[in-house]
Parts: structure tokens; sequence; C-alpha cells
């Protein structure tokens, strides 16, 4: 399996990278996608990768970390294309819930990061919180990137307008959430080319071993198990689905 969505450069996990590893590859989770938010921690994902043939990375600029300076770094991103490692860009997106910048800072990043994947033909990683008409709006201005909503947790009707649109869903251990039987109906109804499963590592630990504080790859079994029964499948079965999808996607053979 393919974790699709983590970030290991984090210090709850880079500070135990090897046992993560570890204990990825013993619950059966082969492959990691790590995910940059700002030019140091793109750098950072970069370094991680290197003599690491199970683990990829994004880079980008998160829009919860998006200042007056940044479009002024997206040109940063281009150096970093190079690097064998690199098979997507973001997270980038619009985050509307967190209000940690403004939007009107948030949208000029987005687009110049689509431009660059565009220019690359790279996939990218879209974070979207209670954004997704206005992140679908720019996105219809780069119809040849690919992209993922990660951490998918809108409604059906949300998802109906990510998939029609073409892109793809994410779902993290969210998905697994007792609460969340709106989540669990968009994992039964989403086309079988449309899914990936994600931990977004160190958060949003599944069920049933949610009250481990810190998220890890190995742990998205559990939200892949439930994605499964949501779709009435094994988890073998659901687990070669994701896996072809996030190799597609990734373009990582």
């Amino acid at each position: 399996m393919i974790d699709t969505h983590c970030h290991l450069t984090d210090p709850r996990l880079f500070e135990q990278l090897d046992r993560v590893l570890a204990r990825a590859a013993a619950a059966g989770v082969v492959r990691m996608v790590t995910i940059g938010t700002c030019i140091e921690d793109d750098q950072a994902a970069v370094a991680l990768c290197a003599g690491r043939e199970n683990v990829r990375c994004a880079v980008g600029i998160h829009p919860n970390y998006v200042t007056a300076s940044s479009l002024g770094e997206v040109p940063l991103l281009r150096g970093l294309q190079a690097g064998p490692a690199v098979v997507a860009l973001g997270e980038m997106g619009l985050d509307y819930f967190h209000q940690h910048a403004p939007r009107q800072l948030q949208a000029p990043v987005f687009e110049a990061q689509l431009q660059l994947a565009t220019e690359f033909g790279r996939p990218v990683v879209i974070h979207s919180r209670e954004s997704i008409d206005d992140c679908l709006a720019i996105l219809r201005n780069h119809p040849a990137v690919p992209a993922v909503f990660h951490c998918f947790t809108g409604t059906p009707d949300e998802a109906r307008q990510i998939i029609d649109a073409g892109y793809l869903l994410g779902f993290t251990g969210a998905v697994t959430y007792k609460k969340n039987d709106a989540l669990r109906e968009v994992a039964a109804f989403a086309p079988a080319d449309r899914i990936l499963v994600e931990t977004d590592a160190p958060y949003l630990t599944p069920e049933p071993v949610r009250k481990q504080k810190t998220n890890e790859p190995a742990l998205v079994m559990h939200t892949a198990a439930i994605v499964a029964a949501a779709r009435n499948l094994s988890l073998a079965e659901l687990d070669r689905l994701t896996t072809d999808n996030a190799a597609r996607f990734f373009r990582w053979a």
C-alpha cells in the first residue's frame, strides 16, 4: 500500500524516522509520499528522500503558510523540480477555515504554483478547507493539471463536484470516525479510479487507534479497511486499487 500523504519531516515523525519506516513496512505500507508545506520544509522533504527508494515527495507552499513574501518564493520551487524524488507539487490551495493567511494572498500563490505544475507536467496535491468552489474555479484555468483533493472531508455534493471536474479524493482517518457517515457514503460512490488513502500523519489518527497521539504511515491500513468496507471490497482488493491509482497519479512505477 502507498500512504499518499504524510509529513515525515514533522519532528514527531522525523525524530523516530527509522522506527516509523520499519513499522510501516511491517504493516504492508511499502511506499510513502511526504508532503512539503513551505520552502524550508520542501527542502527538508527532498533531503529526507535521498537514499530512500520507498519515499517520494511533493513540494509546495501550503495556504496556511502563505505570507506577503510567498509569491516571490514560488520560483524557488522550480529548482527543486530536478530532484529525482519529487513527484508532485503541493500541498497548495485555499483555506478559509483557519484564517492563518489572508484570502487575497492565498489565491495568487495557488495560481502561481499551478502555472509551475503546468510547465513541468506535475500533478498537484490540493488543500481545501471551506473553499471547494474557489479551488475548482482556479483549477479550471489549468485543465491539464491532475489533482487530488487531499484529506477530503466535505459533503457528498462537494465530492461530486470534484469528481465531475476529473480530480481524485484522498481519504484520511477522518473516514473512520463514527460521526462521518456522509464521508463513508462518498467513499462508497466515488469512482474506483478516483480514490487514494493517506494518513496526513502526524495528524488524524484513525479509529480504532485514535488514542495514539501521533499518527504514522503504518496506520493507513485502518483507513483503508473502512474504505474497503464502504465499497464492499476486501482490504487486499482496496490495497491493489489505491496502490494502482497512486502509482498512476504520481507516475511512480
